[in-house]
Parts: C-alpha cells; sequence; structure tokens
C-alpha cells in the first residue's frame, strides 16, 4: 500500500501521520521544540528546529508503520501560521523567526490602523483591528526597529515557505498562509502591490503565490537523505493549520461548518462567497481555491480547562485531571447555580476583538464550589461559542445545524453535550479529532497528486465517531444564562481598559 506523509508544524511541536488514500492513520510520531522569549512581548523559534522534527519524525512513522520509502507517494505539511523569517541573498536564516505569539508590534498595529481611518473604520472595513501578533505590523516593524536586517532581506517567507525551501529548494508562499499577512487579494489570488506601496514594503522581497494542492517540486537528495525518503518524492504546498483542519474535520461543503476545541477556540465556514468579515469575524483563503474560509477564533477555549485543573484541582491538564472534571461536571446542574465564567484568559478576537478583555467568574457566591465553577468554566466557553455561531448566522445567513467537531476537546462527552445544548447544533466529532490538521494535509497533498480530483471530494473520506443531539428544553433553559452572558463584555469593557491599561498588547 502507498501512503501520503503529512506533517503538522505546530508551536510546540511536529507531528508526523502516515495517511492512507482512504483517509485510515498508519502511525503518527511526534517531535516537540522550544519557543524562546527574549525579550518581553516576543516570542521566537528556530526553523532550523522545525526540519529536525520533521526528519526525526518521518523516520519514525515509517519504523511504526514497518513501510519502506518507496511507499511514500508523496509529502506535505499543515503550518503554524502568522509567523514571519527573513532570508538574505544566498537564502540564509537573517536570525530566527518571529512566532505568531509575538506581541512586539503594537505601535506598528495602531499606525498600519491609524493609515486607513483609526481602529473603528479598520475594523467595519476588515472585521476586526489588529494587534501586535499580525504580520503586516511585524514587517513594519521591522523596517523601523531592525533597519539593517530589513536591508539585508531579499526575501520574507512562513513556515510553510521555510519547509519548501529545505524540501524542494524553490522559494514560494502558499495562498492560505499568504492570506493572512494583510496583503494577499482573495480575488485575484495575487499579492496586493498597491497596499505594500502603501505601507512602505516592496514586493520584490515577497516570493511567487502557490495553491495549497501546488506540487512545488521533489525532494532534493539533501532533503531526501535528512528525513529518510526517496529522492524526487513530490512535494504539495499543503496550507496553514486552520485551513487543513477544515479538511480533516470532513466540512469543505458550501455553508458546511467545523468547529476545533483546542487551545483556541474556532468555528469555520467554507463558503464560495466574497465575504468582508465583522464582529472579530475574519474571511481567509481556504485550500480550495473556489472557496474562502470565514473564521472566528477566541483566544482560549480549551485553555480555560487546563487553567482550572492547574488552579481549581491542582493537576497537570492531562486525562486523569479532565476525568475528575467531567465527574463534577455531571453532578452539577445545568446553568452552575447562577455562577457565570467569562473565557477571555488572554483577550479576545471573535466575538469581541479586544486585547484588553479579560477572563472571571461573575456571581460567585459562598453557595458555589469548584464544582460549578468547573460547570461554569464548561458552560461560559459554550456561550462564547453560541455567540460566534449565532454572528455566522445572523450576518452571513449561515446556520451551520450540524457541525464537525475537532481537537483534544472533541473526546469530552460531558463537554460536547454541554455545548450542543447551548449552542443547539448537533455536534459530529472525528474518528481522530487530534490528527485532523494533520490528515487534511494529507488529503490536500492527494488532491495534488491526482488522488481525488478536488478538495470537495474529499468530503466523504472523514467519518464522525458520534452524532451528540442537543436537547431542545436544555437549549431553551440555557437562553436566560446566554443573554446575561452577552451583557458581561459590554458591562466590563471599561473595567478591562482601565485595570490593563499599561498592557501594549496582550491578544
Amino acid at each position: 500500500m502507498e501512503y501520503i506523509l503529512a506533517h503538522d508544524v505546530g508551536t510546540t511541536g511536529t507531528k508526523a501521520v502516515l495517511v492512507s488514500p482512504s483517509g485510515e492513520v498508519a502511525a503518527t510520531a511526534y517531535a516537540p521544540y522550544p519557543t524562546s522569549y527574549p525579550r518581553p512581548l516576543w516570542a521566537e523559534q528556530d526553523p532550523a528546529d522545525w526540519w529536525k522534527a520533521v526528519g526525526q519524525t518521518a523516520r519514525a512513522v515509517l519504523d511504526r508503520a514497518q513501510v519502506p520509502a518507496s511507499a511514500v507517494m508523496g509529502l506535505t505539511f499543515a503550518t503554524q501560521m502568522l509567523d514571519i523569517i527573513a532570508l538574505d541573498a544566498q537564502r540564509e536564516l537573517l536570525g530566527t523567526c518571529i512566532s505568531w505569539l509575538d506581541c512586539r508590534a503594537g505601535e506598528e498595529a495602531r499606525w498600519v490602523m491609524g493609515r486607513l481611518g483609526g481602529p473603528s473604520i479598520f475594523a467595519a472595513l476588515v472585521g476586526a483591528t489588529i494587534t501586535g501578533k499580525d504580520m503586516l505590523p511585524k514587517y513594519v516593524w521591522l523596517k523601523r526597529h531592525a533597519p539593517e536586517v530589513y536591508a539585508r532581506t531579499k526575501t520574507f517567507i512562513d513556515c510553510t515557505g521555510y519547509l519548501m525551501l529545505r524540501a524542494t529548494g524553490r522559494l514560494v508562499f502558499e495562498w492560505t498562509t499568504a492570506s493572512v499577512t494583510g496583503l494577499f487579494n482573495l480575488k485575484s489570488k495575487s499579492w496586493d502591490t498597491g497596499l505594500m506601496r502603501f505601507f512602505g514594503l516592496e514586493r520584490s522581497k515577497f516570493p511567487d503565490l502557490v495553491g495549497s494542492t501546488s506540487q512545488v517540486g521533489g525532494l532534493t537528495a539533501e532533503a531526501a537523505r535528512e528525513l529518510g525518503l526517496r529522492e524526487g518524492t513530490p512535494v504539495i504546498a499543503g496550507a496553514g493549520d486552520g485551513p487543513c483542519a477544515a479538511v480533516g474535520a470532513g466540512a469543505v461543503g458550501e455553508g458546511e461548518g467545523h468547529m476545533c476545541l483546542g487551545t483556541s477556540g474556532i468555528v469555520g465556514v467554507m463558503t464560495r462567497r466574497k465575504v468582508t468579515g465583522k464582529r472579530g469575524l475574519a474571511t481567509i483563503q481556504s485550500t480550495d481555491a473556489a472557496k474562502n474560509l470565514l473564521i472566528g477564533e477566541m483566544e482560549t477555549c480549551g485553555e480555560c480547562l487546563n487553567w482550572g485543573a492547574r488552579v481549581l484541582y491542582g493537576r497537570e491538564a492531562d486525562a486523569a485531571a479532565f476525568s475528575l472534571m467531567d465527574a463534577d461536571v455531571d453532578a452539577t446542574p445545568p446553568g452552575a447555580g447562577g455562577l457565570l465564567f467569562a473565557p477571555w484568559m488572554y483577550g479576545e478576537r471573535c466575538p469581541v476583538s479586544d486585547e484588553r478583555a479579560r477572563a472571571g467568574f461573575i456571581n460567585l457566591g459562598a453557595n458555589h464550589s469548584r464544582r460549578e465553577m468547573t460547570r461554569a468554566i464548561y458552560e461560559g466557553v459554550a456561550f462564547n461559542l453560541r455567540w460566534i455561531l449565532e454572528s455566522v448566522q445572523s450576518l452571513y445567513g449561515f446556520a451551520c445545524p450540524s457541525l464537525r467537531v475537532i481537537g483534544g476537546g472533541a473526546k469530552g462527552r460531558p463537554w460536547l453535550r454541554i455545548i450542543a445544548d447551548v449552542t443547539g447544533r448537533q455536534l459530529e466529532p472525528t474518528l481522530q479529532p487530534q490528527e485532523a490538521a494533520a490528515v487534511g494535509a494529507a488529503l490536500v497533498g492527494g488532491v495534488g497528486l491526482g488522488l481525488y480530483p478536488t478538495i470537495e471530494a474529499t468530503r466523504n473520506v472523514i467519518r464522525p465517531s458520534q452524532v451528540v443531539t442537543p436537547d431542545s428544553g436544555q437549549h431553551e433553559a440555557y437562553t436566560q444564562a446566554y443573554r446575561a452572558f452577552q451583557s458581561l463584555y459590554p458591562s466590563l469593557r471599561g473595567l478591562f481598559h482601565t485595570l490593563n491599561r499599561g498592557e501594549r498588547t496582550a491578544a
């Protein structure tokens, strides 16, 4: 049997999966790497660590599956997005990668928005304000604060571009990851040279664009040795982890939605429509050249549960801790005794875009215990997801009555039940929810190899593990608490901005 080898190159490590054309995972492997924080608000990674992890995990999955290198028909990637790498004229790294976690460009974000009329007008145009985490402000930051690096930069790439360079020797920028730079034209699938000039950036510093399913080239002899694969093995561009996750969820038809319950939370909808983002919702390029991905991200989703495990239970956020938490939640009636939890632990992007928003328990009384607090955390995240889904429906007409669910949270039965009842949506967790991005990348690679005619044709490869149907009575019962939850942010916004005034950026 032949396989596609896909790597999910994330922030904390790389996961490799060996996937058959029918979507079955034959083997997985994982290798971690560090993130450095050299200054306040800064976060950096060494791209060489990614490539080393790719090689380690590639060899590991071949060994675990007991298959030869000749069984790998193609290689592809799902990658972290919103990162910046500068190369000189010899294609050598000019320092480390500026991570998506990096917040150094807060002043530049405000300058960028000011050039387009200020934060309110900017948000009206593109759907949300931007922060120091975003890419366009970071390009401007480099020009302002590291002019020698900027001047020596021949080419800007990102994680996908670096992996393509190491694998094939070609310099390219993939569409989905380009679409979050702020410099990509979704309609023409080209760099927006007008915007580049407007912000003082040079088109010559950005490489040619390629689609997600493009065959960028074959593995070079050096890359093949490092990965334990055959020279010339086709390398398909792949895509950012979010767009790949939509494919790995099987939600690739028009108007179909998925929900990712990871450290952050994502609601994504595939559509052919050209829509402008609002209320923190953004439109980016999907892996399907004919479709965009309407996406709403809440900054802390599963991280709220992780916090609860550490602080309320004094345990690491692992399966044993979540089992205890689930038992307490099951033993606590819906509504958590009137206790509400605002899940904005690290600012928020959607449904409100505010880097200074913070989490909190509201209406906490002496009658409440750890059980009610835990249930309130589960419900608070669910309320925020309902708010995003209602925004998607009211603004764009996508009802999303059923949603494919991926991420580690897809394994939590009590949490899925709460989310289904709160949102009123049918939830369909996938069979391999934590491998969704890597499996999605493999299917994107399959399109590039001609195994599937289109991205939409991969839809039936992914199957749900179960179906969680909402209880209509519970949904109605939750509505009063949900309306109270919606009033929290406008009531507390002024307080957030007073207390967090000293933070340049945090989201």
